[in-house]
């Protein structure tokens, strides 16, 4: 038997779910893995609908049950919740690079920076950069402003600057917009 499902919730399941995919497979580094996890979160949202709908922000309580799923599905596939290396290998620096071998380390070291980031800057450098997806989009998916958006980029990429140790010029001309497209 099926059942139906809240018109509204099917609204927000359509809306949210191809950047909770992209986002959860750039974590899980596993398409059939990224959507068991959005699924369980979904799951979950729906068994509580009623009272995510009272929430004072309810995009950004999914993403914190998103979130948390997601690592745990990490966890329980043997994964570590950050950024896998595998993933320097497909940046866009990587393809033009005159050194690939360098660009690569540069790459891999980039990425377990990002993933040492503090999650709410991780998460919104993941989805701007590696997911492609405006200040406006990020700002709905993780239930924040778009201010809000721009100040979690700047700091990350303020610590990004600091442990990589480059100066805010270097930065601004790419390198870390160079991130897995």
């Amino acid at each position: 038997m099926t059942t139906k499902l809240p018109v509204d919730f099917s609204a927000f399941h359509q809306m949210h779910r191809p950047a909770y995919i992209r986002w959860a497979e750039t974590i899980l580094n596993n398409r059939s893995d990224a959507e068991e996890a959005v699924d369980a979160a979904f799951e979950q949202l729906l068994k509580v609908w009623p009272d995510v709908l009272t929430k004072e922000n309810p995009a950004g309580y999914a993403w914190r049950v998103l979130r948390n799923i997601t690592i745990d599905t990490g966890k329980a596939r043997g994964r570590r919740p950050v950024l896998l290396d595998m993933a320097a290998f497909e940046t866009a620096a990587l393809l033009q690079a005159v050194d690939p071998i360098g660009q690569l380390e540069e790459s891999m070291n980039l990425f377990r920076i990002i993933g040492e980031l503090p999650p709410r800057q991780m998460d919104v450098m993941l989805l701007l950069h590696a997911n492609d997806l405006s200040v406006d989009q990020v700002a709905a998916e993780l239930g924040i402003t778009p201010a809000g958006v721009r100040s979690n980029a700047r700091h990350a990429k303020r610590r990004l600057r600091q442990t990589l140790g480059l100066d805010a010029a270097n930065l601004e001309e790419g390198h870390a917009d160079d991130i897995a497209r």
